[in-house]
């Protein structure tokens, strides 16, 4: 009957409870001590992996821009530091050696059937429109790049949490709290700060490039676009291995890149490494290892890490524009602390996400 099949679950329930205290002194004092889980292992890396993926990540945006503004010659001409070599022929040499890689890896972990994942329709057409504004960003990047240093490139680049809210704004409806909008403007009225003192140092050139400015917007707006795309499918597709799905981002994205370096004027019409320097090598190896860390790398860090880590980088370009000899900057206090404010902003908006959002579900619990 019913009565009996409940008096036999109670009976069950009341064996287990006894076996369970019989096992455990803790049980038996009625006391948690902590240590009843101290065998489950946490999923994930562990702090001393995120910490290393951390500091790696800082280094490879800070050397990137770095590398690139350090690869810059004096024109004879004009007496302004620009680049000598064609854009687009280290964008280009990266997306041939990547494209290759990848293959060599899917036929190497697992023969011609995962090559072959490669081709597979549904993912490789999803994969080229990403990989297409993928190499929109590149360029973008490149012209900015050539009339901007690597410090103000990476400042302009924290511009991505304004657009990035902007955009959750209008697709989404996610609205910011007061205090966020508040450090929002606080970011860009800081890298106003910074654009302006650095054009009257005597480092920026003679006034502030405005298309490299414009250029830098852009390529952080198709960058936001291209993170939260590769985000979704990478996870819709995740069946296939990192290496396939690089390789069907790459088939478009040579494809495009290849195309601008027809249209651009220099690249085959001087001469595709007419001007490639160990400087100009060490881009193309710059540009090499940013895409696979960002692809790979970046999965295994949350976004406040990420966030941090790309202000982090600013501080750091900073000081090796100040300290490496190949760079005419000098150290100024109010380019310094210029740079500490614009860190220190995206901090402090990077913090304030989970106390306005505890904060948002506590008036909501009120009423």
């Amino acid at each position: 009957s019913h009565f009996d099949s409940a008096s036999q679950a109670r009976l069950a329930a009341s064996s287990l409870l006894s076996s369970l205290h019989a096992s455990s002194p803790a049980m038996q004092a009625g006391q948690y001590t902590g240590n009843e889980f101290k065998d489950v292992k946490p999923s994930g890396p562990s702090s001393a992996a995120k910490a290393g993926l951390f500091c790696f990540f800082v280094l490879t945006r800070a050397l990137h821009p770095t590398i690139i503004d350090a690869s810059k010659t004096i024109n004879a001409e004009t007496g302004k530091r620009g680049i000598a070599y064609s854009n687009m022929s280290v964008v280009l040499g990266e997306c041939v050696f990547t494209l290759i890689a990848a293959q060599l890896m899917a036929l190497a972990f697992g023969g011609m059937k995962e090559w072959r994942m490669i081709l597979e329709p549904k993912s490789l057409k999803v994969f080229s429109a990403i990989g297409f504004m993928y190499a929109l960003g590149d360029y973008l990047e490149m012209a900015s790049m050539g009339a901007l240093s690597g410090a103000a490139y990476q400042v302009l680049l924290q511009s991505k949490l304004v657009i990035t809210a902007l955009m959750l704004w209008y697709i989404k409806g996610a609205k910011q709290a007061g205090l966020q909008w508040n450090l929002l403007v606080l970011i860009m009225l800081s890298m106003c700060v910074y654009m302006i003192g650095g054009s009257k140092s005597g480092s920026g050139g003679g006034g502030i490039p405005i298309m490299g400015v414009l250029n830098v917007l852009l390529k952080v707006t198709v960058s936001c676009l291209c993170a939260v795309l590769s985000d979704k499918y990478m996870k819709d597709f995740k069946s296939l291995p990192f290496y396939v799905q690089l390789a069907q981002l790459k088939v478009v994205w040579t494809l495009t890149i290849l195309v601008i370096s027809f249209a651009d004027g220099t690249t085959w019409q001087q001469g595709f490494f007419n001007g490639w320097t160990p400087a100009a090598c060490g881009v193309f190896s710059s540009f090499i290892v940013k895409c696979w860390s960002t692809m790979a790398i970046l999965s295994l860090l949350d976004s406040v890490l990420k966030n941090i880590g790309e202000a982090s980088a600013v501080l750091v370009i900073y000081f090796m524009n100040v300290c490496l000899p190949m760079f005419p900057d000098k150290f100024e206090v109010p380019s310094f602390l210029a740079v500490m404010v614009v860190i220190l902003s995206v901090t402090a908006y990077v913090g304030a996400k989970s106390v306005c959002e505890k904060a948002a579900l506590y008036d909501k619990m009120k009423k």
